[in-house]
């Protein structure tokens, strides 16, 4: 009887936790619901403690992910994992954790299950082609020094816009979980003035006075050209009223507010487009203020938030227009900030570190380059957004939660520097040789002449983002060229490059390498016209000296056939190298058909089509010297 009593009792105890399980998972359910992470929270990890419910384990994972703790997020959905594969949204979001935890090789793995079922995805495609070369983000990490600024008065702060003799910040305060806000626990975001105080501190943060600063969400926001206007982002509410749609979500808006002659910011006005069924935010100006760029997730985008720009059209901004797909993805883009013809975003598209990384694009004619990803330490696993130059354009502020929580970094920018190592060697024995050394600068047509020292070595200082000609000159020898860069180059580096000099023999031919023709052609090929405008830089240089170009063929055809074939390739050649500026009183052309073969190829059956190309070649040959005193024997 004992037993048959225990055995209820047992029962009743496991019926009312059964029904306090499944209470907790309704009151956490509708939190989530309401986008009050926290709470929802901690309903779903009490009553995941007494059983297992998949659904709600997905959506505790996923609570953690949207405020972006990614260490409890990564043991929930690991206990997914162990369950079952996961797969669709579930597997993205997983591998999104991953990528901001840093694990991109286990972030991969849940990407290619995504693309298994939906191959299509471009953003997934996207994420995965970032995991694949993660290491490439890490390539230059010397560009730029990054160092989190301490303010006081706020426990978060992000969107930093130079002010006065401080900084516009968003932030949140410290508040008491009762009046917090649902999502993180802390107050609502506010608009806040700092101002330097010394070389590296920074005074409390005040809220911007006025009434800029409301019940619920105010910023980001950024000045107008005259310090006078302010465009921000607002939560839609009237007074302490909250405003949702239908399905329950509440959307941002533009404002602008004005300040008066008391030092308030008020006069608010909505944008024109705001509307109440999407957001609409984050704003930024160009630098003549007639150009508006905002994040906003209304139809007509590429998916999620787009960037979009409005123009000024003199009685009012004008219709919104999306960047298109360059710049937009399927994921998220927000956070535009503007310097000069440069546009700087986040995304969480694009080849992408994880979470939001900042991208840079410039307008060119009316069309957006293809935005590039600013890498490390710029851009880190978490969210990295809010980019913004400061008027010296070498230094400025971004927004990172890289340490866990939203805060403002100060950068600065390293200036590069190049270091051009160059030797002069003879082309025949490999020996150096002391010689007069010109480095042009091609984009800015300067020229620097120095010598070489005893050993033949040259080093010089060479400008970012820049094109050189180099050009070694000795008496005696054909002045010989080549070409270095720093256009692209985004590390410190020292460069090296070889110019080959062939001494002066009057009657000695000197091979060009890589100029061909295709059997039975003339046509000066895609491959030959880079070699021969490495040529034209060689006779311009030499002005004292005349060249014959002699051209060969194969020994396929008929000999007086060769020999009328091989003039017309000398002379397409001869025509080309006119054209890049060679005098043509200096240069010759001369058909030698197959009278001096390279090889043993004299018979077209015993020959590969490899050894026949090898005869197809052409060659010069200096004929005459005006004014040399010596030529090396």
């Amino acid at each position: 009887m004992t037993m048959v009593r225990n055995a209820k009792y047992l029962l009743i105890v496991v019926a009312l936790a059964s029904g306090c399980t499944t209470l907790r998972i309704q009151k956490a359910d509708k939190a989530y619901g309401l986008m009050q992470y926290p709470k929802s929270e901690r309903f779903y990890e009490k009553a995941l403690a007494n059983s297992e419910d998949r659904g709600a384990r997905a959506r505790l994972a996923n609570s953690y992910r949207q405020h972006n703790a990614f260490a409890q997020a990564r043991i929930h959905y690991s206990l997914l994992e162990a369950g079952r594969s996961l797969t669709g949204d579930t597997a993205l979001t997983f591998g999104e954790v991953l990528l901001a935890l840093g694990e991109h090789q286990a972030a991969a793995i849940q990407f290619e299950r995504v693309l298994a079922i939906d191959p299509n995805n471009a953003r997934v495609a996207d994420l995965l082609k970032s995991t694949h070369s993660y290491s490439d983000f890490y390539s230059d990490t010397t560009r730029f020094r990054v160092n989190e600024l301490v303010i006081p008065g706020v426990v978060s702060a992000f969107a930093a816009v130079p002010f006065k003799n401080g900084l516009l910040i968003t932030g949140e305060r410290a508040m008491d979980p009762a009046n917090a806000n649902p999502w993180n626990d802390r107050s609502f975001l506010d608009m806040y003035h700092t101002e330097r105080n010394g070389a590296t501190g920074w005074n409390a943060a005040e809220p911007l006075p006025g009434n800029v600063n409301g019940a619920y969400h105010d910023g980001p926001g950024v000045f107008g050209r005259d310090g006078r206007t302010l465009f921000f982002t607002r939560s839609n509410y009237v007074q302490r009223r909250i405003q949702k749609d239908e399905g329950n979500t509440s959307h941002l808006k533009l404002f602008r507010a004005t300040l008066d002659k008391e030092g308030k910011w008020g006069d608010l006005h909505e944008f024109g487009f705001n509307e109440e069924k999407w957001s609409t935010g984050h704003p930024a100006l160009s630098e003549d203020g007639r150009t508006l760029y905002f994040a906003s997730d209304r139809p007509g985008g590429s998916g999620g938030s787009d960037i979009w720009m409005s123009i000024d059209n003199g009685t009012g901004w004008g219709q919104p227009v999306n960047l298109g797909p360059t710049v937009n993805t399927a994921g998220n883009e927000l956070f535009p900030t503007v310097s000069g013809d440069a546009l700087y975003f986040s995304s969480t598209g694009h080849h992408n570190m994880g979470g939001l990384d900042i991208f840079e694009t410039h307008q060119q004619d009316g069309v957006w380059t293809l935005p590039t990803n600013m890498k490390a330490p710029i851009n880190t696993s978490k969210d990295d957004h809010s980019f913004v130059l400061d008027s010296t354009k070498h230094a400025g502020y971004l927004s990172s939660d890289r340490s866990g929580i939203d805060h403002v970094y100060a950068f600065q920018i390293v200036d590069l520097q190049f270091t051009l190592d160059a030797v002069v060697e003879d082309a025949e024995g490999g020996y150096l040789i002391p010689s007069e050394f010109v480095l042009t600068n091609m984009t800015t047509d300067q020229d620097v002449v120095l010598e070489t020292g005893s050993d033949g070595r040259f080093r010089a200082p060479l400008e970012p983002n820049s094109g050189y000609e180099l050009r070694a000159r000795k008496e005696g020898w054909i002045t010989g060229n080549n070409a270095v860069s720093t256009k692209g180059m985004t590390r410190s580096d020292e460069i090296r490059s070889v110019v080959r000099l062939d001494p002066v023999r009057i009657g000695t031919p000197i091979a060009v390498n890589n100029i061909y023709y295709d059997y039975d052609k003339w046509e000066i090929r895609p491959d030959a016209a880079i070699e021969l405008d490495r040529l034209a830089k060689t006779f311009i240089d030499n002005p004292t000296l005349r060249f014959e170009l002699g051209s060969h063929t194969d020994c396929r055809g008929a000999e007086e056939y060769n020999l009328v074939l091989s003039d017309a390739r000398a002379n397409s050649a001869v025509d080309y190298l006119i054209r890049k500026g060679v005098d043509p009183n200096r240069i010759t052309a001369k058909g030698y058909g197959e009278s001096v073969l390279l090889n043993n190829c004299n018979e077209e059956r015993l020959c590969t089509e490899e050894g026949h190309q090898v005869n197809r070649r052409t060659e010069f040959t200096v004929i005459a010297v005006d004014g040399l005193a010596t030529i090396p024997k």
